[in-house]
């Protein structure tokens, strides 16, 4: 075969390029679906916690519908597994697309449910169901996502293409409280209370609709001769790497600990903590989201010149020194303005780790169990860490002692850092090479001709 003219070359690199950032493209409009999908149930969960628990304190009611945010972490490792297996046997584009119709349908559950004044105990039994069926989605979409997303990265600016995994999973947490506050803006609290909370759960399944449409379109990343490997999507495949999955397991850990404090809690603790109103919490947590989520290219870029164990051993020292100084005086604030100003610092610290989350372990793993190993190990670390945040908070302010909260968020981000310092440089030794898109059977012959 001939070498290609160097104008062709020029055109034909243009091409690839293009057609990864519309993979990357695509792969993120399902991924903000997703957390939308999942996230809007805690931002909500102010309004519908006494429609489900109608007995107890305003923080006996949060505790218990942040029982039920954690418990649906614990289904992570199982959707970790399942469809990282999927992801490797049949393909990331297939479990992506399962993924998303999956929290479709969680969603529109919750929309439906009947509170506990019409069916009882049962009614918090099927918002469990619910949380469930979601917590086994998004714990699959994490995986395959960020093995994707990493996968169709180009190589030497692999930090900023993947940091949008984390604009996406962060711009579905922004869409989430952007939804509410502007439910703030046209309900009243009675009728949020009553009825309006369930209008972003059917917005959030219809737009998952969208998104499975437009995952279909997607170029598959992963090789039949990947996908045929004996160990393809296997335990026994993924025990061979024991110490990649370990190392994500441990700044996993720290990582969605901190974030899930600064972002999802953090609304509640402005709440329930400094005293501010639901209005304005919402407010600060909106434009702090929107920073949040345009910071991540950044950093990821910022990974790309200092290489990406450089980032996690920021993080992790940052995140171990600044914690319990922040939280501390985000207790006592009163200005609007100050809270957003100290919730910004910790979500910079936060960026070194989440702007490159997915792609750091990515290149920890083979290809043929790299949606297994990223999505089972992230899923444990966070399950374990990431999704009782709110609920260990909410238990530590009822018991008297909330400051112990804030040791063990420093202390589990010490704990990254240990991990970082002792991991394998992923740019020097990491597994994650340049692979070919496979055309989707889905994408016509004039995009492929046009692609090539």
């Amino acid at each position: 075969m001939s070498a290609l003219h160097p104008s062709d070359q020029a055109t034909h690199a243009a091409a690839d390029t293009r057609k990864r950032i519309f993979a990357i493209v695509g792969a993120s409009s399902g991924n903000l679906v997703e957390w939308f999908d999942f996230y809007i149930y805690s931002f909500c969960s102010i309004y519908f916690a006494p429609m489900f628990f109608p007995s107890g304190s305003p923080t006996t009611q949060l505790a218990n519908t942040a029982a039920i945010f954690a418990v649906g972490f614990f289904m992570r490792p199982v959707g970790g597994w399942l469809f990282g297996r999927i992801a490797d046997k049949r393909g990331r584009r297939t479990a992506m697309m399962i993924s998303v119709l999956m929290m479709c349908g969680g969603s529109l559950m919750i929309a439906c449910l009947p509170t506990f004044a019409s069916i009882g105990y049962a009614a918090p039994a099927l918002l469990l169901l619910a949380r469930l069926f979601q917590g086994l989605s998004v714990g699959g979409e994490y995986g395959t996502s960020a093995t994707y997303m990493s996968e169709v990265a180009l190589e030497g600016r692999r930090g900023f293409f993947a940091s949008f995994q984390y604009v996406t999973l962060i711009g579905g947490q922004l869409l989430a409280v952007l939804a509410l506050v502007i439910l703030q803006q046209l309900l009243t609290t009675e009728q949020l209370h009553a009825w309006g909370w369930r209008i972003p759960f059917v917005l959030g399944a219809i737009a998952a609709l969208v998104a499975l449409y437009l995952r279909k379109s997607l170029s598959e990343t992963s090789t039949a001769e990947t996908r045929k490997n004996k160990d393809a999507g296997t335990l026994a495949g993924l025990m061979k790497h024991k110490r990649a999955f370990l190392t994500v397991v441990g700044f996993t850990a720290g990582g969605s600990l901190i974030f899930y404090t600064f972002t999802t809690y953090m609304q509640k603790y402005l709440v329930n903590t400094a005293g501010m109103s639901a209005k304005t919490a919402s407010t600060v947590m909106t434009v702090a989201l929107l920073v949040y989520m345009l910071m991540q290219p950044l950093f990821g870029a910022l990974s790309d010149k200092i290489g990406r164990r450089t980032s996690m051993l920021w993080f992790g020292a940052l995140a171990a020194v600044a914690t319990v100084p922040i939280l501390h005086a985000l207790k006592d604030v009163t200005d609007p303005y100050a809270a957003f100003g100290l919730i910004i610092l910790a979500l910079a610290i936060v960026s070194f780790y989440t702007s490159i989350s997915g792609l750091i372990k990515a290149e920890m793993f083979p290809t043929e169990v790299r949606a297994l190993g990223v999505g089972l190990s992230y899923a444990v670390g966070n399950a374990l860490f990431g999704g009782t945040a709110e609920y260990v908070a909410l238990e530590l302010k009822k018991a008297g002692t909330e400051s112990t909260f804030y040791w063990y968020v420093s202390a589990m981000c010490a704990l990254a850092f240990v991990v970082a310092y002792k991991m394998r440089d992923p740019e020097k030794e990491g597994l994650l090479k340049d692979v070919p898109l496979e055309a989707s059977k889905y994408t016509s012959d004039a995009q492929v001709a046009a692609a090539r």
